[in-house]
């Protein structure tokens, strides 16, 4: 990894999580608020588009500048929410539901792994989000969300810790209602979070606080 001192040229990649700037209502979006925190010398390319899922990668990496060494990639929760019916499943024991959520856990752990494949080719330690929460209206269901998305995140984890990648939380760092502006997108607010734990993971600055390269 460089240090804050080299030039590198970085591309966000994956869905409106970093491609918010539809959402924001005026206010900066995500890849602006990382170009303001970026050490002098550095370039930032929005490789990530709205509403793309794991399958959608490929083509973005494909689409980059040639000169892209660095990758910050958050993908994962479109995928996931074509889930969402497991959440409402009627079922006669409750190892049902877990076995059902398991297996679709399983299935996207597969998927992620090999969403990974070209993103390491050109950044072999990239960077690599979790899911958030959101911010759901019901009480209810935001926890059931939570508690759902764990074994999807934890693949997520492992994944990073396995390639010896760094990974943020996005659970730790988009941990407020007005970090969003819905259930899903990020504000403004949340997106400048999210900016400063992409700066502090692609430099090495103070990268233990919200982003950390999880050991094993």
């Amino acid at each position: 990894m460089r240090n804050g001192g080299d030039m590198a040229h970085l591309a966000l990649i994956g869905d409106s999580v970093f491609d918010n700037g539809a959402y924001t209502a005026g206010g900066p979006a995500v890849v602006s608020q990382v170009k303001r925190h970026m050490p002098i010398g550095w370039r930032v390319t929005l490789g990530a588009v709205d509403g793309a899922r794991l399958e959608n990668v490929a083509a973005q990496i494909g689409r980059l500048p040639t000169d892209v060494e660095r990758l910050a990639l958050s993908i994962g929760g479109n995928d996931l929410l074509g889930h969402v019916a497991l959440l409402e499943a009627r079922v006669a024991r409750s190892a049902e539901a877990v076995d059902m959520i398991g297996a679709a856990a399983r299935a996207f752990e597969e998927a992620y792994r090999a969403m990974l494949r070209p993103c390491l080719r050109v950044d072999r330690h990239a960077i690599i989000c979790t899911i958030y929460g959101g911010n759901f209206p019901d009480p209810a269901f935001q926890s059931l969300a939570r508690t759902a998305l764990t074994p999807f995140n934890d693949a997520i984890i492992r994944i990073g810790v396995e390639y010896g990648l760094t990974v943020i939380d996005l659970r730790l760092v988009c941990d407020d209602p007005e970090d969003f502006v819905n259930a899903i997108e990020p504000s403004s607010i949340g997106g400048e979070k999210i900016a400063r734990a992409i700066v502090r993971a692609a430099t090495g600055d103070g990268g233990w606080e919200r982003s950390a390269r999880i050991i094993g």
